[in-house]
């Protein structure tokens, strides 16, 4: 009977992982280049959309790829989608794939015996690189779904990087918003992660404060002791 647990992967899997993070990090890159030329490109800009069009079809089935061997040296057959739930959800949507710059840089912090970075200041780095990838990718998507629907107020990619920004900061002033199901669905999205990002920096930023403060109060006045 395998002593492995399921916070334990098995070794290959492992292997797989370390050695494929980077290559997945560069086409996961690829991807949201080649989805934000075919958002961005004006419509008669060829050969643009076609390369586009290739580059993030072939993207994805490098995704899927990995997905389909992670599944098998996983050993856990179809519960994978159920244990590995965000990895099924980024293969769902590819535009969150950028998002594993985060997962890379952790990996690279964990290889050091010494963090490069604090804690306080590596979640405060973290939130900040997914706040920025995340809306970069939310205001790609919003863009290509509400410039050309009735009634919308996002006409530009400068109205769509707009409404993202004070989408992710909780602000939402309410200038611009989507009118369409897929542009309110992504905007939801970005609406909880905007609050989570957030309370991440907040509560880092805190933590940080009272760990100050605190070793600032066992020192006692000065001349003490």
């Amino acid at each position: 009977m395998s002593d492995r647990t399921p916070d334990r992967p098995p070794p290959a899997l492992t292997q797989w992982e370390q050695r494929t993070e980077v290559p997945l990090l560069a086409a996961s890159l690829l991807f949201l280049l080649g989805y934000a030329v075919r958002v961005l490109a004006p419509r008669d800009a060829q050969p643009w959309h076609d390369i586009s069009l290739a580059l993030v079809g072939a993207t994805w089935l490098l995704f899927v790829a990995d997905y389909a061997v992670r599944v098998r040296l996983s050993g856990l057959g179809h519960r994978f989608v159920r244990v590995h739930w965000l990895d099924t959800l980024v293969l769902l949507l590819p535009l969150l794939r950028p998002l594993r710059l985060v997962k890379v840089y952790t990996a690279v912090q964990k290889r050091h015996e010494v963090p490069r970075l604090g804690l306080y200041a590596r979640v405060m780095s973290y939130a900040g690189l997914a706040a920025l990838l995340l809306g970069f990718s939310a205001a790609l998507a919003v863009y290509n779904r509400e410039h050309e629907a009735p009634g919308a107020s996002i006409r530009t990619f400068g109205d769509a990087v707009w409404w993202a920004c004070a989408t992710l900061t909780t602000v939402g002033y309410g200038d611009a918003v989507p009118v369409t199901p897929v542009g309110r669905t992504v905007a939801a999205f970005l609406m909880a992660c905007g609050l989570a990002l957030l309370g991440a920096v907040t509560g880092s930023f805190s933590s940080w404060l009272i760990q100050v403060f605190r070793r600032e109060d066992e020192k006692g006045p000065p001349g003490s002791g």
